[in-house]
C-alpha cells in the first residue's frame, strides 16, 4: 500500500491559486493566481534525501485580471501566462536575473483559460471563454505567428494539452466534449475527432506518458480514459467515479509503481471535494483494442488544502522525483507531496 506525505507548503498567494507547473529542464516550480502574480521557487535535494524549496521571485505580470494558467517551454527558458484579461504573456529571464515580459499575444476576445507548449517547444496552444483554440508557432526572439484559430467548440474552452510525442492537440470544454486536432500539411489545423461521453464540463486533460491514452476530468465527477484504437480514432474505455464533487484537475505521471513493464504510470486527480486521489494504471491483459486498462486506487489525500477546493495537481517530471506532486487551491497555497510505500 501507499501513502501521501507532506513535503512542503510554499508561501501562499493573496488570492486563489489556479495552477502549478514544474520546469522539467530546470529545478524550478511556478504557480499563478487570481492576485495576478506568478511565484517562482527553486528546489533541491538535501543530504538526507528531502526536498528544499526556496522562493526565487514573485512576478507581478502586469495582467489586469486573474492569471488562470501557466506553461513552461521544454527548454525551461520561457514561461507563458494565460489571463482572464484575454492576453497571453511570454516571459524570459534577463541576464540580471529579473523575469521580463518579452511579448504579449493578443487575439482572444475574452478570458484565456489555458496555455500549453508542444513537446518540441515549436508550438503554443491557447484556449478561451470565447469558444476558440489558437495554435501559435514559436519563432526566435519571442516572435509568435498564429497558425490557426479553431472554432469547433460551442462553449467556453477550459483546457488544452499536447500529445507527449506527436503534434496532436486536445481541448476540453464547457460543451462537455473533447476535440482532437492535427495539422494538415496542405491546408490548416483541423479537428479530426470529437470525444463525447461526459455529461458536464471537461475541466482538465492529461496524456499518458506513452501517448496511447488520454485522461479527462469533468464536472460530472468522473475521470474518463480514452484509448487510441486506430490512427485517427479514440474511444472511451474506462470511466472512473473519482470524486464526490467536480474533478478540476488530472495529471498523468510515470510514478514509481511496484508492477512491471505493463505499468501505464500513476494518475492524480483533484477537485471540489478537497481531496487528491492517486490511481495506478496498467495495460489490460485482454488483447482487444477497446479493452480498458487495469486501474486501482492506491492512495487518497483528504483535505489537501483544508476546507478549500484543489484547483490543480501536477506530477514532477524530473527523473528520480516521479513520486512527487504539487497542488494549488483556493487558499492561495502551493503544497508539495510525496507518495511512498507504507
Amino acid at each position: 500500500m501507499y501513502k501521501v506525505s507532506a513535503v512542503a507548503e510554499l508561501a501562499g498567494h493573496e488570492d486563489r491559486a489556479w495552477a502549478v507547473a514544474w520546469n522539467k529542464a530546470k529545478s524550478t516550480l511556478a504557480s499563478c493566481s487570481a492576485d495576478k502574480s506568478v511565484r517562482l521557487y527553486s528546489y533541491s535535494s538535501t543530504s538526507d534525501g528531502d526536498l528544499k524549496f526556496v522562493p526565487v521571485t514573485s512576478i507581478p505580470t502586469g495582467h489586469t485580471k486573474t492569471v488562470r494558467s501557466i506553461a513552461w517551454s521544454p527548454s525551461g527558458e520561457t514561461l507563458a501566462t494565460g489571463s482572464f484579461d484575454s492576453n497571453i504573456g511570454i516571459w524570459e529571464q534577463e541576464d540580471g536575473g529579473e523575469w521580463e515580459c518579452m511579448t504579449i499575444l493578443e487575439g482572444h476576445e475574452t478570458e484565456c483559460k489555458g496555455v500549453a507548449y508542444s513537446s518540441t517547444g515549436t508550438l503554443l496552444a491557447s484556449c478561451s471563454r470565447d469558444k476558440t483554440v489558437w495554435v501559435w508557432e514559436v519563432h526566435p526572439d519571442s516572435d509568435f505567428e498564429c497558425l490557426g484559430v479553431l472554432m469547433e467548440h460551442t462553449q467556453d474552452v477550459k483546457c488544452v494539452a499536447w500529445h507527449p510525442t506527436e503534434e496532436i492537440l486536445a481541448s476540453g470544454s464547457y460543451d462537455d466534449t473533447i476535440k482532437l486536432y492535427i495539422d494538415d500539411p496542405t491546408e490548416d489545423w483541423y479537428c479530426f475527432a470529437t470525444l463525447g461521453g461526459h455529461s458536464s464540463t471537461v475541466w482538465s486533460l492529461a496524456w499518458s506518458p506513452d501517448g496511447k491514452y488520454l485522461a479527462s476530468a469533468s464536472d460530472d465527477k468522473t475521470v474518463r480514459i480514452w484509448k487510441r484504437v486506430e490512427e485517427f480514432k479514440w474511444e472511451t474505455v474506462l470511466a472512473i467515479s473519482a470524486h464526490d464533487r467536480t474533478v478540476y484537475s488530472v495529471s498523468w505521471g510515470v510514478g514509481k509503481p511496484e508492477g512491471g513493464e505493463d505499468s501505464l504510470g500513476w494518475l492524480a486527480t483533484a477537485g471540489g471535494d478537497g481531496s487528491v486521489k492517486i490511481w495506478e494504471l496498467k495495460e489490460p491483459e485482454m488483447a482487444e483494442k477497446t479493452a480498458p486498462p487495469e486501474h486501482r486506487l492506491i492512495a487518497t489525500l483528504p483535505s489537501a488544502h483544508g476546507v478549500h477546493d484543489v484547483n490543480s495537481v501536477a506530477w514532477c517530471p524530473r527523473t528520480g522525483m516521479e513520486d512527487i506532486f504539487a497542488t494549488t487551491g483556493d487558499d492561495g497555497a502551493t503544497r508539495i507531496w510525496r507518495v511512498t510505500t507504507e
